[in-house]
């Protein structure tokens, strides 16, 4: 299966690669730049005006590379479509499809933006009610083809069965916090990118491990469109991917942990989204009781730039966090 894999990374990185070269010109002519807020860090000021949507070269890059790999594994190997492979191409197919639904709530909160000139999309409001749609359709999907488990693999300590009416809203929850979660973590150059990179690579070795090739394909993909947008997005960035960029990468690293069939191994692979999201929790919840502010802002990314760490390293740092989850993950995996 190693040939399906090269050829993957090659279509995901080649396309998205190659769409930048025409996209980032295109937006820069249609003026779709980026608003940056008042209350941002003052020197974020000269990204005013960068290109955003910039996550339509990944998605597009990651939707070519596991349709061609796939279509090509489905008809070189028969047997891929018979038995638990089922499931498991219904956990590819349909977490490509919530990918997608999210990243269309990303494109039209990205959309606002730019037509208002301004850094505020849809209401939050919107977003959760369509994005809770998007999960709940997407387990739908995943019941529907047989996929019927509520057992919950904790890592390092087993597993939990949970009653049906429980599990399932808990899912809802959970996927919904996570892409929200991978969209905040979206506040630096690189980042979300970076960081998502490691976290593919976590959930290739555990899919390599648990010997699930739709998930192994699906980490590959993505891995390779990170990379192929980090030759933009890297600091000083040309591109952001905005809300329908990283929208997308939330739901591609939810479909990667139900495609692996154990979504808690983001509390381990998504470390670093799941701080992200707490620190603007903590944030919030600590000023509107005390009136103080435990970090000096929230993300948390942005409380180490106010401490003088720059963007570069703290990629490098929240990545290397992501790697050592990963890492974990794995060991974990061993005992599902």
């Amino acid at each position: 299966m190693n040939g399906y894999f090269v050829l993957t990374a090659a279509v995901s990185f080649g396309v998205t690669a190659l769409l930048g070269l025409w996209l980032i010109p295109f937006l820069r002519r249609l003026k779709y730049g980026q608003t940056i807020l008042e209350i941002g860090p003052a020197w974020h000021k000269n990204k005013q005006g960068t290109p955003t949507m910039g996550g339509l070269m990944f998605i597009a890059g990651v939707l070519c590379a596991v349709a061609s790999s796939f279509s090509a594994a489905l008809l070189a190997h028969p047997e891929l479509i018979q038995g638990y492979h089922r499931i498991l191409n219904t956990r590819l197919v349909a977490g490509l499809l919530m990918a997608v639904g999210f990243s269309l709530i990303g494109f039209a909160d990205d959309y606002v933006k730019v037509a208002k000139k301004q850094n505020l999309g849809l209401t939050p409001g919107q977003k959760l009610v369509v994005q809770f749609l998007v999960a709940i359709l997407y387990l739908w999907s995943l019941i529907a083809a047989g996929d019927t488990s509520t057992v919950l693999f904790i890592p390092f300590f087993g597993q939990l069965a949970l009653a049906p009416w429980l599990y399932y809203p808990l899912c809802a929850v959970g996927i919904v916090y996570i892409v929200n979660s991978v969209n905040l973590t979206d506040g630096l150059d690189g980042l979300a990118a970076s960081v998502t990179t490691m976290a593919s690579f976590g959930f290739l070795a555990v899919a390599m491990l648990l010997q699930n090739f739709q998930t192994e394909l699906l980490a590959v993909a993505v891995a390779g469109g990170c990379i192929g947008f980090l030759i933009y997005n890297f600091y000083p960035a040309k591109v952001f991917m905005g809300d329908t960029g990283s929208m997308f990468l939330g739901g591609c690293v939810v479909a990667m942990a139900f495609g692996v069939g154990a979504p808690l191994l983001l509390g381990l692979i998504g470390l670093i989204y799941i701080c992200e999201s707490l620190s603007v929790v903590i944030q919030v919840i600590s000023f509107k009781t005390t009136g103080r502010r435990i970090f000096k802002m929230s993300p948390i990314h942005h409380h180490f730039e106010m401490s003088g760490y720059t963007e570069v390293q703290i990629g490098f740092a929240f990545s290397l966090i992501t790697v050592i989850g990963s890492l974990l993950a794995f060991l974990a995996a061993r005992g599902f």
